[in-house]
C-alpha cells in the first residue's frame, strides 16, 4: 500500500476530458455534480452497500454530508470515505488568533456607496505565510443566523502547508490563483490549479494547500448559501457557457502517515485548531457526488451578440449559488474571457451601470476594457448596491470615435463575484494604503456633450 498521495493519484488513467492541460499531469474524473466512484487501492470500495459491518482492509466508513438527510433526489449531496482512521479522532480544539481574516456579522465599519478599487496585496517576503496565516478578509454579507451571503478573501503565501490540514465548517471556498499555481491535498484526491483555472472546496472537506513555484497569491469566494451550480441556460439552450463534461473531480489518493500535525476548523465565524497524530489525508476510496472540483476558464464558451447592442453580463456567469429568491443569486461567478467584439453601432465595453446587485471584481490576466488604467492583477473593485459604475473617461472617448470592426479581445480575463446582499468591507479595506483614494477620479473628465435642439 503506497503512502504517497502523487503516485496513487498519478497511476490512474485519465478521461479524454482531462488531457491537454497544461502540465498537470495528475488524472480526473470529468463532469459536473456527477456521481463518481474511486479507489486507490483496488477492492478498498465495499460492493453493494455503504456500511458493511467490516470494510475492505480494516477501513472506517464515513459519510460526508453537504445537505440535508431530505433534500431532493437532485439536490441530496454526500459522498462516502473509507478511511484508515475516522475523522472523530483529534484533541480538543482551541481557539486560534484571527489575523486579518473576517467571517459574518461584517460589521466592523459601515458599508459606503462609494466606488472603491484597490491595488494588489504584497507577496509576502521573510517571514514564512502559508496560504490559511495569508488569507486577507477585504468584505463580505450575511450574517450567522442564516445559510446565506459570502466573502471576498485575498490570499498571499510563500510557504506550503507541510503539517497543517483545514476545513471550512462555515462555506465553500471558490478558489482563484491569479500568481502562482496551487497544489490542493484533499481527502479525495490532489487538484492542481494555476492562474486560469479554479478549484472549489466543498464545506467540510480537509485539504492542505502546497506551492509548486514557493509563492502563489489569488482571490476566494466564501459561499455561505447553497453549493455553487452551473447556471440555467434558458433560450441559450443545451450548449454553451461552463461545459459539464469540462469539470474535473479528483482521484482517490491517500498519506499512511504518522506525526505531529495541526487541524484548523473555521466554525461560526473563528479559526479553532486540534492536534491529530496521523495525517487526515488517509481516504483510501471514496464515492458520492460531494468531492472538490476545478475548472479551466479558458473552455468558457462564450455567448455574445453577432448584431447590436451589448448583452447583460449575466451571459458569462460560470457558476451560481443560490437564494431564497427565484431569479436572484446569493453569489454568482462571472467571467469576462477573451472574445470577438463585432456589436454595429455600439457602445463596445461595458455600460454605464447602477445595480440592484453588489459587484466584487478581480483581474487574473492583462487589462479589463472598461478600465484600461489602475485595475491591475491581483487587485479589486467593489461596487455596492446601486453604486454608479462604468467606463472611465478615456475609455468612453476612444469607444464613441473608434472606427467599428470586428475584433479579438485577446490576453484578458476578469472576473466578478456578484452578490444580491451589499458587500461590507472589513476595517483592513478602508485603512489600508492599498486602497485607492483618487479611484472616483477616474470619471472626473466626463464631459457633457448634450446639445439641445431646442
Amino acid at each position: 500500500m503506497s503512502n504517497s498521495l502523487e503516485k496513487t493519484s498519478i497511476s490512474e488513467k485519465g478521461s479524454n476530458a482531462s488531457k491537454n492541460r497544461g502540465t498537470d499531469s495528475l488524472s480526473y474524473q470529468s463532469g459536473f455534480a456527477n456521481h463518481f466512484a474511486s479507489e486507490a487501492v483496488e477492492g478498498a470500495l465495499p460492493k453493494g452497500q455503504n456500511s458493511p459491518q467490516k470494510a475492505p482492509y480494516g477501513l472506517y466508513a464515513e459519510q460526508l454530508s453537504g445537505s440535508s438527510f431530505l433534500a431532493l433526489r437532485h439536490e441530496n449531496l454526500r459522498s462516502w470515505l473509507y478511511k484508515i482512521r475516522p475523522s472523530v479522532v483529534h484533541t480538543r480544539f482551541a481557539p486560534l488568533p484571527m489575523r486579518q481574516l473576517r467571517s459574518r456579522p461584517f460589521c466592523e465599519v459601515d458599508a459606503t456607496p462609494d466606488q472603491l478599487r484597490w491595488d494588489p496585496v504584497p507577496l509576502p517576503q521573510g517571514n514564512p505565510v502559508d496560504f490559511i496565516d495569508g488569507m486577507i478578509t477585504f468584505a463580505g454579507n450575511g450574517d450567522a443566523a442564516s445559510v446565506r451571503g459570502s466573502a471576498v478573501h485575498i490570499f498571499a503565501a510563500n510557504k506550503s502547508m507541510e503539517t497543517r490540514f483545514f476545513y471550512n465548517a462555515d462555506g465553500e471556498l471558490l478558489i482563484v490563483p491569479e500568481n502562482g499555481s496551487l497544489e490542493l491535498r484533499t481527502e479525495f484526491g490532489i487538484i492542481r490549479v494555476a492562474p486560469m483555472e479554479i478549484c472549489v472546496i466543498p464545506r467540510g472537506v480537509k485539504f492542505q494547500v502546497h506551492l509548486p513555484d514557493g509563492t502563489a497569491r489569488g482571490y476566494i469566494c466564501e459561499n455561505y448559501g447553497p453549493p455553487f451550480r452551473l447556471p440555467h441556460l434558458g433560450p441559450i439552450g443545451a450548449n454553451g457557457l461552463a461545459n459539464p463534461r469540462d469539470f474535473l473531480a479528483p482521484r482517490a489518493a491517500f498519506e499512511d502517515k504518522r506525526g505531529e500535525f495541526e487541524l484548523l476548523a473555521k466554525f461560526q465565524g473563528k479559526l479553532w485548531s486540534a492536534r491529530v497524530d496521523r495525517s487526515p489525508l488517509d481516504v483510501v476510496a471514496w464515492h458520492g457526488n460531494y468531492y472538490p472540483y476545478k475548472y479551466d476558464l479558458r473552455l468558457f464558451n462564450t455567448i455574445n451578440t453577432v448584431s447590436f447592442d451589448h448583452p447583460d453580463p449575466s451571459i458569462f456567469t460560470v457558476l451560481s449559488s443560490a437564494s431564497e429568491i427565484a431569479g436572484v443569486s446569493n453569489v454568482d461567478f462571472v467571467i469576462f474571457p477573451p472574445r470577438w467584439m463585432v456589436a454595429e453601432n455600439t457602445f463596445r465595453p461595458p455600460y454605464y451601470h447602477r445595480n440592484v446587485m453588489s459587484e466584487y471584481m478581480g483581474l487574473i490576466e492583462g487589462v479589463y476594457d472598461a478600465k484600461p488604467q489602475g485595475f491591475v492583477p491581483g487587485g479589486g473593485s467593489l461596487h455596492n448596491c446601486m453604486s454608479a459604475h462604468g467606463p472611465d473617461a478615456e475609455t468612453f472617448s476612444k469607444a464613441s470615435t473608434d472606427h467599428l470592426r470586428p475584433i479579438k479581445l485577446d490576453k484578458t480575463m476578469a472576473f466578478m463575484f456578484e452578490s444580491s446582499l451589499a458587500y461590507n468591507p472589513t476595517a483592513f479595506a478602508l485603512q489600508t494604503d492599498l486602497l485607492q483614494p483618487e479611484y472616483v477620479s477616474c470619471w472626473r473628465d466626463l464631459k457633457v456633450h448634450f446639445k439641445s435642439p431646442i
